[in-house]
């Protein structure tokens, strides 16, 4: 993410309706305590907060779709007063949105007004003829081989950048036009440049992403990239509702997911983590949760970086997931479309590098195809966030489970590695 000043947007908490009826009530009632079984996690969470790599961690743990397990150690932010961590403290998802965003729109290719092969540029015109870089170093470009497509959008094979990873040329394109869909602070910090406003709306960015080429014909390279922002502006003109709209109707509001939010409201600044950066002389604060930038209203919903929730609100997701488009008596997808969406979406010949080499990538989320040296089983789908926050469902073990923390680093993430490994030691 860039650190520059960007604005947040919101999703209202709302009334769920009548399909939270059918949610288990232990997804709609506050658990009664902490539970200890999984003193792996417990004792691995305990270890971070004592070393003060982070003044607060939890967890979210569960057998297939039994009632989650929660592990907390620490408080929100380092204040001595600070209120401890909770299932219900607030953390930035970051790229954790991503598998939300994916599957939000695997219901409109269940509802059939999406197919994964389908032309963007049925729903963005500018898409029509798209151009590669020919160098990276240089914005000649040729015409592109293929189109982009949802799968493309879905998978980050459709050569776009993001302007996280890209450089060169191409990177300052971005950087001109806004197409930088995320940040972490209201402050600008020493060594990161100031950047023009993001783009104003969905729309905005979605044809002024357009205009420039892709860094690979679309379906031949794995590019982690703003794919899953650009899917929001196609799932709000395929749907005719706006992208946070849809998403809060078809899947927020009938899993009671009333901890999520595009921006944090007033009355519950509260319960919002302060978000942290590694230096080499120790954490700093970027984000405080009492002055956050997720209290301010966005340029637009960010689809691939821009939720703020809980932990017992994605775990409900997560059950969700596990549950094949189901929580309780409610189903939110169909089975077959679940499936689809936890499998490998990606064509056999397409170059998989970078942290998903050897693996395989489904509806905004990394697919385990082959053993994982974490542990995780063959079909394990989820994602993790920059501020150390991760998630995934392992349908072959019988697990799911989410780990949050809030520290942004340069490189690996040592938490979330660590975190993994500790989760496999109990299972």
């Amino acid at each position: 993410m860039t650190m520059a000043l960007d604005r947040r947007g919101f999703i209202g908490a709302g009334a769920v309706g009548a399909g939270l009826l059918g949610v288990p009530a232990w997804a709609r009632k506050p658990t009664r305590g902490i539970s200890s079984s999984w003193p792996a996690v417990q004792a691995y969470l305990d270890d971070n907060v004592a070393r003060k790599y982070v003044p607060g961690a939890g967890a979210a743990l569960a057998r297939g779709t039994d009632q989650a397990d929660f592990s907390v150690a620490g408080r929100i932010n380092k204040a001595a007063d600070a209120p401890p961590v909770t299932p219900d403290s607030l953390w930035r998802a970051y790229s954790m949105t991503k598998p939300v965003t994916g599957i939000t729109a695997m219901l409109l290719i269940e509802d059939g007004t999406l197919s994964l092969d389908q032309n963007i540029a049925d729903f963005i015109p500018g898409f029509a003829s798209p151009r590669v870089l020919v160098r990276a170093d240089a914005m000649a470009t040729r015409p592109a081989q293929a189109p982009v497509t949802v799968r493309t959008l879905l998978t980050h094979t459709a050569g776009l950048g993001y302007n996280i990873v890209t450089k060169g040329p191409l990177l300052q394109e971005y950087l001109k036009l806004g197409l930088t869909p995320g940040a972490v602070s209201r402050k600008v910090f020493p060594g990161f440049e100031p950047v023009a406003p993001t783009a104003p709306s969905l729309e905005e960015f979605a044809n002024r992403l357009a205009t420039l080429p892709l860094i690979a014909d679309p379906g031949t390279r794995w590019s982690y990239s703003c794919s899953l922002d650009l899917l929001g502006r196609v799932i709000e003109v395929a749907s005719g509702m706006p992208f946070d709209a849809f998403m809060q109707k078809r899947l927020l509001d009938p899993l009671g997911m009333t901890s999520t939010y595009w921006q944090v409201p007033e009355s519950e600044k509260y319960r919002l983590t302060d978000n942290y950066f590694e230096a080499p002389f120790g954490a700093i604060t970027v984000d405080p949760g009492a002055d956050s930038i997720y209290l301010d209203k966005p340029a637009f919903p960010f689809g691939g970086a821009g939720l703020v929730t809980s932990m017992r609100d994605y775990d409900r997701f997560l059950a969700m997931l596990m549950g094949l488009g189901a929580l309780g008596r409610t189903r939110v997808m169909k089975r077959d479309t679940a499936l689809i969406a936890m499998s490998n979406l990606v064509h056999p010949k397409t170059q998989m590098g970078s942290f998903v080499t050897g693996q395989g990538f489904g509806a905004g989320g990394r697919v385990t195809i082959k053993d994982d040296p974490q542990g995780s089983g063959i079909g394990s789908f989820g994602w993790g966030g920059a501020a150390s926050t991760v998630a995934w469902v392992d349908p072959a073990r019988g697990l799911r489970v989410s780990g949050w923390s809030q520290i942004m680093t340069q490189a690996d993430q040592p938490f979330t590695t660590g975190f993994g490994k500790a989760v496999y030691n109990r299972a």
